[in-house]
């Protein structure tokens, strides 16, 4: 998952997975869901998002965070 704010639009993508997205909905004002072509969420985009969320703080609750390159599994030998 990524957060990029974008300071000069005022506005915030959180992108859930890496998949093309292929349609986007508006689930309130100013919000937008983007969907790949199974209907799965893919991205969500906030405009003028200092208005809407508190950015100055960003907590994560719940599994911890993976890390970027996978374990490497070692046959038995």
């Amino acid at each position: 998952m990524k957060l990029q704010y974008y300071p000069e639009t005022d506005s915030l993508h959180i992108e859930f997975q890496h998949r093309p997205i292929v349609d986007t909905r508006e689930i309130a004002p100013d919000v937008r869901l983007d969907l790949d072509e199974h209907g799965r969420p893919v991205g969500l985009d906030i405009d003028h998002a200092s208005t809407i969320l508190e950015l100055e703080t960003l907590d994560t609750v719940g599994p911890p965070i993976a890390p970027a390159i996978p374990a490497r599994r070692h046959s038995a030998g």
